[in-house]
């Protein structure tokens, strides 16, 4: 039952390595949900995440025997570093194997905290089983980063916090999950304290163990689990915790890389801190579960669970935001290959913010341009311009949705210039970033030169970049660069650079 971990939870010791957290109010999710949303602010522990609650109740019940032989645990981070750091608490010794996949930011970080690393496998569970082998040949004592009593346990004094501070009982609460460590702990404490709260668990759907065990009635292992929110990446979720998810949570739900990546976002904007994917993972759930059921003026809240992500994943986390949003739609429009077409596109597209243009001559007839374009969520707009443009001639495609178009197509539009082309000229061009820009630039260019290669990405910077490249004759070269220098933006000319030619430029010219 799941009761008598109400006990085992109120006596939980983990304030020697852990703090309490707060419970944050978020202004602008909930002005966006129109519900009263709070952070369960998970991230600011000592090691970024919660885990080191549960290390730490795990390790502090340890016998002399099993402290003087050393402890091993497999991670692909942050209980990696919740034991890590109970165990320099404790002056035990620590040995952690991470995968190979684990961020370095983690791997750095327990380092740090005095745990010898081994980097093993791809997966946690390939990491587990070389940790289970070296309790056996070292003598270790395994602390599991989920699936023990007092793990589950010491992440449950999460919930402890959350009834004390909220001091009402909430409407809902979402929680990640990964193994169902904090599912599991925070779900049998809220389930007996506020047994008329819904408590919403929240996988990725790439890595969803729980929701696939629910739907067989048993564990499964999924023969393949993402690596993004890499702190959830768990193919099988834990017996016990599996056994108090079942009579304790009400519901579990999926969300994907682009909504956990809008998420991340969203928490940065109510408290200027940057959850990692995994931590993210409540947030994004809160929004997916409050817009599909229809949910209003209710009372929530959800865990922000970890901010140990890399610096360098914040480009790629930022480029898929606004699709996660429904801010962004990605369309490839076929547009006929003459001068002032680009242009006439434009006009075409109407008062839209442009986001990318990505462009490269192809025949002497057609052009495909890869388009981005700012919307708003349930845009009906965008269905009436591309209604609009196919009216006009457009062949239209919606690469929204489509993985492959978003992860690679959109950086790969392109190719060597054509041989009947030996007039190109390439410059690169920086303007400042407002509504408008792009088209003026255009507008100034007139229709005198035909565009033979654009790169634009509207990265929401305070200056736009473009890459283009233009059909001009010998006797109109002059000319091209007093209507630049007219329109006042920086600029270089990129025809001689060897970029430009060793990639973009014809055959024939390098």
């Amino acid at each position: 039952m799941a009761q008598s971990y109400i006990k085992r939870i109120l006596n939980a010791q983990v304030y020697d390595v852990a703090r309490e957290t707060p419970l944050d109010a978020a202004p602008l999710l909930s002005a966006r949900l129109g519900n009263q949303a709070f952070l369960k602010r998970e991230d600011l522990q000592p090691v970024f995440s919660f885990k080191c609650r549960g290390a730490y109740n795990k390790m502090v019940h340890l016998d002399e025997a099993a402290r003087a032989g050393g402890v091993v645990a497999a991670s692909a981070g942050n209980h990696a570093q919740g034991v890590a750091l109970a165990a320099s608490k404790l002056e035990i010794k620590a040995t952690i194997v991470m995968p190979v996949t684990t961020p370095v930011i983690k791997v750095d970080a327990v380092k740090a905290l005095g745990a010898k690393v081994v980097m093993y496998g791809d997966s946690f569970e390939e990491a587990a089983v070389c940790a289970r082998a070296l309790t056996e040949s070292e003598g270790f004592t395994f602390i599991h980063p989920f699936d023990d009593p007092d793990v589950i346990a010491g992440q449950g004094t999460v919930a402890v916090e959350l009834v004390r501070q909220a001091q009402l009982p909430l409407d809902y609460v979402f929680v990640c999950c990964g193994g169902g460590g904090l599912l599991a702990g925070m779900a049998a404490y809220l389930r007996y304290v506020w047994p008329q709260t819904r408590i919403i668990g929240v996988e990725p759907e790439d890595a969803a163990c729980v929701q696939a065990a629910l739907n067989k009635g048993r564990r499964v292992t999924l023969r393949e689990v993402g690596l993004f929110a890499d702190g959830c990446a768990v193919a099988q979720v834990g017996k016990e915790t599996f056994r108090l998810i079942r009579e304790c949570v009400d519901d579990v739900i999926t969300v994907s890389t682009d909504e956990i990546c809008a998420s991340v976002k969203d928490i940065f904007e109510d408290t200027r801190a940057i959850a990692e994917p995994a931590g993210a993972l409540a947030v994004a759930g809160m929004k997916k579960y409050s817009a599909e059921h229809d949910v209003t003026g209710a009372s929530m809240a959800a865990t922000v669970s970890g901010a140990n992500t890399n610096f360098d994943r914040l480009r790629y986390i930022s480029e898929r935001t606004e699709i996660g949003e429904r801010r962004e739609a990605v369309l490839s429009v076929t547009i006929p290959e003459r001068p002032g077409a680009f242009k006439a596109f434009c006009n075409d597209i109407g008062k839209r913010n442009v986001t990318e243009f990505n462009y490269r001559y192809e025949t002497a007839a057609e052009a495909r341009v890869f388009v981005g374009l700012t919307v708003t969520p349930g845009d009906q707009s965008l269905d009436a311009l591309q209604d609009t443009l196919r009216k006009k001639g457009y062949r239209v495609l919606d690469m929204t949705d489509n993985e492959t178009a978003k992860l690679h197509l959109r950086h790969m539009v392109g190719g060597r210039l054509s041989k009947d082309i030996s007039d190109e000229m390439v410059f690169r061009v920086e303007f400042p970033e407002r509504p408008g820009s792009l088209l003026q630039f255009l507008t100034v260019l007139g229709n005198e030169y035909s565009i033979s290669l654009f790169h634009y990405r509207n990265h929401g910077a305070a200056f736009g970049r473009i890459l283009v490249g233009m059909q001009v004759p010998e006797g109109k070269r002059a000319g091209l660069r007093k209507a630049l220098n007219r329109l006042g933006y920086r600029f270089w000319e990129e025809t001689d650079n060897p970029a430009y030619r060793e990639y973009l430029g014809s055959v024939e010219r390098t």
